[in-house]
């Protein structure tokens, strides 16, 4: 579903090239949790921004699916991102003048289908949101807030959850409520690429690899 073929990326800094990924190579296949742990600044949402067509990698080939996004146009890479690819981020990203069921229904604007409404409510309901589904972000909980954001990245049916430290804001309970809905939709035949710091993450995954100054060790 997913493969990086020795990527590199780097950037013009102050003092000359600063290398973010350095050779990277991994894949994920359909039924698979990897979790890529390491510490800040190591180049986990670099990785994970090129894993999402949101990146052009400097060297290297991205297969998404078999395609590498980065050979399409702008607007095509969109719509493969909204159809193929749902996103959890730390910080949520929630519209905040939308309300739960709203932010839920958001990827539909990009990817209309019939099934939006109906879609949605089974998500505030499988998510436990039902008596929130009216409430805007600020009056929810942060763990119902990464509930939200989980069934948002969710609405399309994607093939592949790519995670950004969504669990560095909870706590251990809520925590271990998003690493179960991921586990989940991976026992259902979806697979997931989740950048951590958390040492929990290699509970839940079916695969760990550790980053350290942009390559995998």
């Amino acid at each position: 579903m997913l493969e990086f073929k020795n990527i590199s990326m780097w950037f013009d800094g102050p003092k000359g090239k600063v290398t973010a990924l350095d050779e990277v190579s991994f894949s994920i296949s359909p039924g698979e949790f990897l979790a890529v742990r390491g510490p800040s600044g190591c180049g986990k949402t670099t990785l994970l921004l090129a894993a999402g067509g949101l990146l052009r990698p400097s060297a290297g080939q991205v297969s998404l699916d078999g395609q590498d996004p980065y050979v399409l146009s702008s607007e095509m890479r969109s719509r493969m991102r909204a159809s193929m690819i749902g996103f959890v981020f730390q910080q949520f990203h929630l519209i905040p003048y939308l309300t739960v069921r709203q932010n839920i229904m958001a990827p539909s604007l990009a990817l209309p289908t019939k099934e939006a409404v109906q879609r949605t409510q089974e998500l505030v309901s499988n998510f436990g949101l039902d008596d929130r589904a009216g409430h805007v972000p600020a009056q929810l909980s942060t763990g119902q807030r990464q509930r939200t954001a989980l069934a948002r990245a969710l609405l399309n049916k994607p093939k592949i959850i790519l995670a950004d430290e969504p669990t560095g804001n909870l706590d251990e309970d809520n925590a271990d409520i998003v690493f179960d809905y991921l586990g989940n939709y991976v026992s259902d035949g979806g697979c997931v690429l989740l950048v951590t710091h958390d040492i929990r993450a290699a509970a839940h995954a079916t695969k760990t690899l550790q980053m350290s100054q942009g390559r995998i060790i």
